[in-house]
């Protein structure tokens, strides 16, 4: 079966936070943050916009795009861990928003592997129910899950919106999912966190709001394992598919760190001018950092018709994986 991409959006809040803005909030500067992370600036969500409202603009675009009316669908995956509550899903919040009913509504949380994770879930149900088509979106509003005194982690992230629409077909259709590989490591998972909320972490009525509440991480371990895993996911899914790095056309990797992108792109060999980044301008937007990406390599021309494309990520769990997309 051939799993076919026929629509892509993306949508950011239109508030941007820069690095200077940053420098009045933390102690901070843009040298600091920009030559460790790459990131100029990041958008962030409104007071009044949740998580499945960008969502819904990212769905709209992609649907659009692919020709296809909301009530066609037949499922909708919600990749996030900013949910807009613990219930109802957002899944089910983007499809009250598209005006339908019926649809089998589902988040998955893989955090920054998010998407990827939600692709293989939609490759599944085509399998099952050829037929269906499925809409796949990521949205984070990280900005809500942000200690904005921890300078460590609050210059890192942004919030922002990615959608594809996936259905069975011809080749001939439109860009087609070759493989995708995840895996996971939980054994990792304390050196990066939002505990506060869950089960483990009880809370009663009236109790302060701690830094557990918030994303924590271990940046240097964080970074090896990303470094790692990423790279070596890319090497098994090449070789699964009989494939090798020179049929590599486009690298397009979770736009976490831009030391990151760089260290994977060097050692997987892939030259900078063939890595597809917007970290400058949108910061880590998690689950969205890929379809983001993905959508504006498309509408840029920076990814053109025959292209292979290897998607590698990277996230919280530790969750890990790779794509590779035939354009």
């Amino acid at each position: 079966m051939n799993f076919i991409l026929r629509g892509f959006g993306h949508y950011a809040p239109e508030k941007v936070l820069t690095n200077a803005d940053l420098e009045k909030i933390v102690d901070t500067s843009d040298e600091w943050i920009t030559s460790r992370t790459g990131i100029k600036e990041r958008h962030i969500a409104a007071d009044d916009e949740c998580t499945s409202d960008m969502g819904y603009e990212a769905a709209q675009k992609a649907l659009a795009q692919a020709g296809i009316k909301p009530e066609e669908l037949t499922h909708i995956i919600c990749g996030t861990f900013t949910p807009d509550s613990m219930i109802p899903s957002t899944a089910c919040r983007i499809q009250e928003k598209l005006g339908i009913k019926g649809q089998m509504c589902l988040d998955v949380q893989a955090a920054c592997s998010g998407y990827l994770y939600a692709l293989q879930s939609a490759r599944g149900y085509l399998c099952l129910e050829p037929d269906s088509k499925i809409l796949v979106v990521t949205s984070e509003v990280v900005s809500r899950r942000m200690n904005w005194e921890d300078r460590a982690t609050c210059v890192l992230f942004g919030d922002a919106a990615g959608a594809t629409v996936m259905t069975s077909g011809d080749t001939a259709d439109g860009p087609h999912v070759v493989d995708v590989m995840l895996a996971a490591d939980g054994s990792l998972g304390d050196l990066l966190t939002v505990n506060g909320g869950g089960s483990a972490y009880s809370y009663k009525l009236g109790e302060a709001i701690g830094p557990e509440y918030f994303v924590e991480f271990k940046g240097r371990e964080v970074f090896k394992h990303a470094v790692r895993n990423m790279t070596d996911m890319c090497e098994s899914i090449l070789e699964r598919n009989g494939l090798t790095k020179a049929d590599v056309n486009v690298l397009i990797p979770h736009q976490a760190n831009l030391r990151i992108i760089d260290a994977v792109g060097r050692r997987f060999d892939i030259p900078e001018e063939r890595i597809f980044t917007n970290i400058a301008r949108y910061g880590n937007t998690s689950a969205a950092s890929v379809p983001v990406a993905l959508s504006e390599a498309l509408e840029t021309g920076f990814v053109n018709k025959g292209d292979l494309v290897l998607i590698p990520t990277f996230g919280g769990g530790f969750t890990w994986g790779s794509a590779l997309i035939q354009f």
